[in-house]
């Protein structure tokens, strides 16, 4: 196998032949950062969380929240030496070499594509929700009823989810007009979710009882229930953050810029967690629920589904926010909170498809994918090519597969693309240790390793079914790259 190097003189090179557009600031990035991050996670898997792990999910806020910060610093200081498209990718293509940087990129996939599509599905439960609701919460409008069929994908009894596939397109159609008015309609998406959020907590707060959060941790640490699985889950709420650093070729002064992005969104989602999650667990509770033999039950499975029948538990809801305002006595404000994540998660689905046609665009001018998917429109100045079929892609398995299914495998190339992210920092502190850095992770000899052993930790504490996919889906693409891009990659022509 060619272990092959691309230099960062030549990464850098290679960007200002064919370059994207520099329009982004530190507060675009920002907002685009908060974008992706809250959404799904907290909104939607709060639950799943506290199914596993009772009270104690809140220490799982803060076990994913510090993997993704010491992370984060890595990310800032290789977006610094490296501010063109591609992230994990690009970074680990100039310092570990082609096949690495292949492997990184089709993880992304997983990360990218895979969330978005999670995501969209996510938010057509919402919609369907409201548009059943949609008198108790406009009163001279009638309720709308989506057919199930159309409302959920072949796996879940139905035919297509519509609305899934209706919001994917839609964001496509966002990015491929340009990212500056893409950004735009996300400052204001953020805008709403940020007032959802701060409402929540407002209300919620002031109705805490410290005997919710006992027994803290019912189902243990470490294992596939726990603290350590409410976790690994959880770090779904956190994904996304890495996507500041992809368009770091559109931005602006990116040396300064790109880490103002990646860690003021990290450190502001971080404390909205926080409030979110305590408060909810105070006002109800957290409590699990098992089954006839005392095992826990899985979140998403028809026996939880039945066991919840007649319930009214946290753990119990698909839209856990608007549930807990519901229950005490804000019925009208918890429609008003469902309505906020119907318009806000689009902004996710938007920074995640974004993501994924930055990976695919760099990969292309590479040489790794077809030339087509390098193609700049000539009037938006934008990946038109490659975020339409990306966008497709997305909104077909939205229309077809379950958020579970899903959001399940996620996580697992988020955390690989992060190891190696927090690897690549600390070679070439001793490869290149007299490069220009605008941004030096602190105590980088501490916070690498701990990047390292977070994302071990928390990949471990990801259910079987998850990690054989993950190493499946890696066999899939070792078969393209030898197959197809071995042989088409620049480096293999020289250039």
């Amino acid at each position: 196998m060619d272990w092959r190097v691309k230099s960062l003189d030549k990464i850098l090179e290679t960007a200002e032949k064919k370059a994207l557009h520099r329009s982004l600031g530190a507060f675009d990035l920002t907002m685009l950062g908060i974008g992706a991050i809250i959404g799904t996670g907290i909104f939607v898997l709060t639950a799943e969380a506290a199914q596993k792990a009772g009270p104690s999910m809140l220490l799982s806020f803060v076990v994913a929240g510090f993997v993704c910060a010491v992370t984060a610093l890595c990310y800032a200081e290789m977006a610094s030496m490296i501010p063109v498209s591609g992230s994990a990718y690009t970074y680990s293509y100039a310092v570990l070499g082609e096949v690495i940087a292949w492997i990184v990129g089709w993880a992304l996939i997983l990360e990218y594509a895979i969330a978005a599509s999670a995501v969209s599905v996510g938010w057509s439960g919402y919609i369907v929700g409201l548009l059943g609701h949609l008198h108790a919460l406009i009163p001279f409008l009638s309720d709308i009823q989506i057919p199930s069929q159309w409302a959920n994908g072949p796996a879940s009894g139905g035919i297509a989810n519509v609305p899934a596939l209706f919001i994917a397109l839609l964001v496509t159609w966002l990015l491929v007009i340009g990212t500056r008015e893409s950004a735009r309609v996300n400052s204001v998406l953020v805008a709403i979710k940020i007032t959802a959020l701060t409402v929540f907590i407002v209300l919620a707060i002031p109705a805490m009882h410290m005997e919710h959060f006992t027994p803290f941790a019912p189902n243990g640490y470490v294992g596939k229930v726990g603290v350590g699985a409410a976790a690994a889950s959880i770090f779904f709420a956190y994904v996304g953050f890495d996507a500041v650093s992809t368009a770091a070729e559109e931005t602006k002064n990116p040396n300064r810029n790109i880490p103002i992005g990646l860690i003021g969104s990290l450190l502001v989602c971080t404390v909205f967690y926080m409030l979110v999650a305590g408060s909810a667990i105070g006002a109800l509770g957290a409590n699990p629920v098992y089954g006839a033999n005392g095992a826990v039950l899985d979140p998403g499975s028809p026996e939880l589904a039945a066991a919840c029948q007649g319930l009214k538990e946290l753990v119990c809801s698909k839209e856990p926010l608007a549930f807990v305002l519901r229950q005490l006595n804000f019925p009208g404000v918890g429609n008003l909170i469902g309505l906020a994540a119907g318009l806000a998660l689009p902004s996710v689905i938007l920074m995640m498809i974004y993501g994924q046609t930055r990976i695919f665009f760099t990969m292309s001018r590479d040489g790794l994918l077809p030339e087509m998917f390098s193609r700049i429109h000539p009037t938006y100045k934008t990946p038109h090519t490659v975020t339409i079929i990306t966008g497709v892609f997305v909104a077909l398995f939205s229309a077809l597969f379950p958020v579970g299914m899903l959001a399940d495998i996620s996580n697992s190339g988020t955390l690989f693309a992060f190891l190696v992210v927090a690897v690549g920092v600390m070679i070439l502190r001793v490869r290149d240790p007299n490069r220009a850095r605008s941004f030096r992770t602190p105590l980088i000899w501490v916070m690498g390793p701990l990047s390292v052993l977070g994302c071990v930790f928390l990949f471990s504490q990801l259910s079987t079914y998850t990690e054989e996919l993950f190493i499946g889906w890696g066999v899939i693409g070792m078969l393209i790259y030898v197959l197809y891009s071995r042989r088409r990659s620049q480096l293999s022509h020289g250039a």
